[in-house]
């Protein structure tokens, strides 16, 4: 009989919790990828994995662990702790490759008072319809929150790149998106998740051309940039140093 995995997401926010039971093999992996990507799109204060009820079949499908860990090192980068692991999972998952330095504690339950007693970084999140009125509205709510948050010299730059994320949803993906604006160790943070999963792609305009830079202006402007491909679609995200 084929091995089987279920990932039962039990809450998304401020902590993301992931509840797994059934066999992790090879087989399963792929189930384990998803699901760990669309808890962790949610971007989260840190990603807690409930493992007491699964096995680990063979560990060849601790590799679906190891890659989402790399996929999301630079976002969400969030904590992502394994809860309940027996002796022999929590060693299966230490001898894997990029798992060494995931956390561990008892249980859910003292993993989310761990992050109760936690600051919580300051974070927006805005829900926006595909229409040209969006991108005004993400770019007034990016100039007022950097002066509220002391960061006013980042506020043109952060505006811009703000209105370029939505700007590209707006003319591509003709979907509802949530735009999220963070500041996370010293770094404002912003991505935008939407319902398509078109990859977005830099385009290569003609010099006397009017648009299409809008990507390569998020990529001069920002530190970081990427997308995260998910099953209903995907997130882009960026960082900007708030570095002097």
């Amino acid at each position: 009989m084929p091995s089987q995995l279920v990932c039962r997401p039990v809450q998304d926010r401020p902590v993301a919790v992931l509840r797994l039971s059934g066999t992790l093999d090879p087989l399963t992996g792929d189930a384990l990828h998803l699901a760990v990507l669309g808890s962790l799109a949610t971007d989260p204060d840190r990603l807690l994995l409930d493992v007491t009820d699964l096995r680990i079949g063979d560990p060849l499908g601790l590799a679906a662990l190891s890659a989402v860990v790399d996929q999301t090192a630079d976002w969400p980068d969030v904590p992502i702790v394994l809860c309940g692991a027996t002796p022999e999972t929590e060693a299966a998952i230490q001898a894997t490759p990029a798992c060494d330095g995931l956390d561990y504690a008892p249980t859910c339950e003292a993993a989310l008072a761990e992050a109760a007693a936690e600051p919580v970084p300051p974070r927006l999140r805005l829900r926006l319809r595909p229409v040209p009125d969006a991108c005004r509205q993400v770019r007034q709510l990016v100039t007022q929150t950097c002066d509220a948050w002391q960061r006013s010299d980042l506020a043109g730059t952060a505006a811009l790149i703000a209105t370029e994320l939505v700007a590209n949803v707006v003319r591509h993906a003709h979907t509802t998106m949530e735009f999220t604006f963070g500041l996370h160790n010293g770094e404002l943070r912003m991505s935008v998740r939407d319902g398509s999963r078109r990859m977005p792609e830099p385009a290569n305009p003609a010099v006397t051309s009017p648009g299409g830079r809008g990507l390569w202006l998020v990529r001069d402007l920002t530190d970081a940039w990427g997308v995260l491909p998910v099953s209903d679609g995907k997130v882009v995200w960026t960082r900007l140093s708030t570095a002097a």
